[in-house]
């Protein structure tokens, strides 16, 4: 059994659906893009006994810490890797660590419950802390430098963009007011000009979520990450190699179901065009046509995973001829 002790407080969602989406196997090897805690990269190392690796990958050299104090064996055994970084650069990363024509990659885009615990990290506003946000923290821009420095529209449109803030506008208007008396450094301040003038419902989110989830998605520039990281995985993957995402909110879930779409088709000339001239291939054959969502049980245990969804692709096993019409 893999060692589990660890300060880490969070929990992986969907577990048992990431192993059977990416059937991990003895000698297999993957490739945890979104380490975080450290929970499915222990449970793939688990599933791929005795002799599969696992290539963890995080832009956060504290979560990388983490999962160093939680798996000491397999890293020490060579089975486990570590790499800081952006899963952005997933080619790069991985051939540096030799990691080519693997087996599955897993990409969770949540945010970690030790993230959101940390309070220097700014990421919540369960408490007051410094308007931080990088999952970096050698990244230049931090939420503070955006909430200051762009204009009352650049605000807007990220805050819209982003989070799909209804109120982006008197949001944005709000702020600009605010930092003219003297710069908006903590994230209580920051909450409370989010949620001005929206009363309080018991049980729905808070009226600052949104503008939070925006100025996150803007300052680790998340979805450019995301459409990046695609091309690369696909690239990566052996055939017959799986491709698991799990995504918490809707542009991100749009990004992943397009990019699927467009590579389990052929030809994607206009149809007006009589013979193909694109010379697309499939590559991609799509396991789950609709999402899967957590178990209700889950749920109700871990409130995180209420707004989860995994969708997951499996690399053709080869690429078939041009195809004509």
């Amino acid at each position: 059994m893999l060692t589990t002790m660890s300060t880490t407080h969070h929990i992986p969602v969907m577990p048992a659906e990431v192993l059977a989406a990416l059937r991990p196997r003895s000698g297999g090897r993957y490739i945890d893009g979104t380490a975080g805690g450290g929970g499915h990269t222990s449970l793939l190392l688990e599933q791929s006994a005795p002799d599969g690796q696992t290539l963890a990958i995080d832009a956060d050299p504290q979560a990388l810490a983490r999962v160093a104090e939680r798996l000491p064996e397999p890293l020490a055994s060579g089975r486990l890797k570590l790499t800081q970084g952006n899963f952005a650069h997933l080619q790069s990363l991985s051939e540096a660590a030799d990691f080519r024509r693997v087996d599955g990659i897993l990409l969770d885009l949540g945010l970690s419950s030790d993230q959101l615990a940390d309070r220097e990290r700014g990421f919540s506003f369960a408490s007051d802390a410094p308007l931080d946000m990088r999952f970096d923290p050698t990244s230049p821009t931090t939420a503070a430098d955006l909430v200051n420095t762009l204009s009352e529209s650049e605000l807007a449109d990220l805050l819209w963009r982003y989070g799909e803030e209804r109120r982006s506008r008197q949001i944005a208007r709000r702020i600009v007011r605010a930092r003219a008396r003297q710069p908006l450094t903590h994230t209580a301040e920051l909450a409370r000009l989010a949620a001005a003038g929206v009363p309080g419902h018991p049980g729905g989110i808070h009226p600052a979520t949104r503008t939070f989830q925006a100025l996150r998605i803007a300052v680790n520039n998340e979805l450019n990450s995301l459409a990046d990281v695609l091309p690369q995985a696909v690239d990566l993957l052996a055939p017959g190699g799986r491709l698991a995402i799990i995504s918490f909110h809707s542009l991100e879930d749009r990004i992943i179901k397009r990019y699927f779409q467009a590579e389990a088709r052929g030809c994607v000339c206009p149809p007006e065009v009589p013979v193909c001239v694109c010379g697309h291939q499939a590559r991609l054959r799509i396991i789950t046509p609709h999402p899967l969502v957590a178990s209700q049980t889950e749920q109700e245990q871990n409130p995180r995973a209420r707004s989860a969804k995994l969708r997951v692709a499996e690399r053709l096993e080869a690429l078939g001829k041009e195809s004509s019409r």
